[in-house]
């Protein structure tokens, strides 16, 4: 690290050593929307000095309640670029690699050739988020996994356990199930929310990339989410 000035306040809270630790971590981020931009940029900001960020969307007008490279100037363009760029501002010596396509299942294998020191699911939808989980787990890579944000409004129940002990979220139950009749039954960190989904809010979407519904959405909660991945990367990689 060159110009370290940036950092000061981190350095003051966590010391010289610690911060060293980020530095020479790469995590890899996958999803760039409500939870994934918001766990990027802390991660960046947290002085992790290299990343990957993966997502092949790119910016919908709805999108703007609660995504970071969402913005009245923005729709239509690349989620994953437009972060790279973002991040890429914050800290200028991130060692940055962007992979601008949808997580399709023949290729999480080579998304994760690199083996990061952790992985970020920020995934929205249960194939491909299956598929990622189950590789990284294989590969022995530590992973963090969000589950549902969508039909929330407390994000002071937002919490952190192994996928095993998750309750009250029904995208975590599909996971769980799924990821049982692999052999998989822990070892997953999850951050979920067990506050009851609001179900009036939810829709049905057209299907495309392997995502079959949503859940209505407010600012703080997606954000609040991808706070605590970010949280849970950070920790583990400074052995807290």
């Amino acid at each position: 690290m060159n110009d370290t000035g940036w950092l000061s306040r981190t350095e003051l809270l966590i010391g010289k050593e610690k911060l060293r630790k980020l530095n020479e971590a790469h995590v890899l981020v996958v999803g760039m929307g409500g939870v994934g931009s918001f766990a990027a940029e802390f991660l960046c900001r947290s002085g992790v000095g290299g990343m990957t960020i993966i997502d092949g969307d790119v910016v919908d007008p709805s999108n703007r309640n609660r995504q970071l490279p969402a913005l009245a100037t923005t729709h239509g363009q690349s989620k994953v670029l437009l972060m790279a760029e973002r991040l890429m501002q914050i800290n200028p010596e991130l060692k940055l690699h962007v992979i601008n396509e949808f997580v399709q299942p023949e290729r999480v294998n080579d998304m994760l050739a690199g083996k990061p020191h952790y992985v970020a699911d920020c995934i929205d939808s249960i194939t491909p988020k299956l598929t990622f989980i189950t590789a990284a787990y294989a590969m022995g890579l530590p992973i963090v996994s969000s589950m549902g944000a969508g039909g929330r409004m407390d994000p002071t129940q937002v919490a952190v356990a192994d996928l095993s002990k998750t309750y009250n979220c029904p995208f975590a139950q599909q996971v769980r199930k799924q990821l049982k009749s692999s052999g998989i039954k822990s070892g997953i960190k999850a951050v979920f929310s067990p506050e009851q989904p609001e179900k009036d809010s939810l829709i049905l979407t057209d299907g495309s990339n392997f995502k079959k519904s949503a859940y209505g959405t407010m600012s703080y909660l997606p954000a609040t989410f991808g706070a605590t991945v970010a949280s849970v990367v950070i920790r583990d990689i400074m052995g807290m």
